[in-house]
C-alpha cells in the first residue's frame, strides 16, 4: 500500500467519487477541489505529492488541465 498523506488520501477518495478513473474521464483541478472543499494550493500540492507516486496522471486540455487516477492505493 502507498504512503499518502491525509490530504492526498483525501483528493484520491475524491477523484475515485467523481469517477475520474480513466483518460476519458479526467477531472479538472477545479473540479476536484470543489468536492473537497480544500483550497487550490493544497488541492494541487497534493496533485503533485500524487502525481510523484505515479497514482494520477495529468492530461494537457485545451483549457484545463484534467486528472484521472492510473493506480489503486
Amino acid at each position: 500500500m502507498v504512503d499518502l498523506t491525509p490530504f492526498a488520501r483525501k483528493i484520491y477518495d475524491a477523484m475515485d467519487t467523481l469517477g475520474a478513473k480513466s483518460e476519458d474521464k479526467t477531472k479538472s483541478a477545479d473540479q476536484i477541489m470543489e468536492k473537497v472543499k480544500m483550497g487550490k494550493g493544497q488541492v494541487n500540492q497534493s496533485l503533485q505529492e500524487l502525481l510523484k507516486k505515479k497514482i494520477i496522471k495529468r492530461k494537457a486540455r485545451s483549457k484545463r488541465a484534467g486528472y484521472f487516477i492510473c493506480q489503486e492505493v
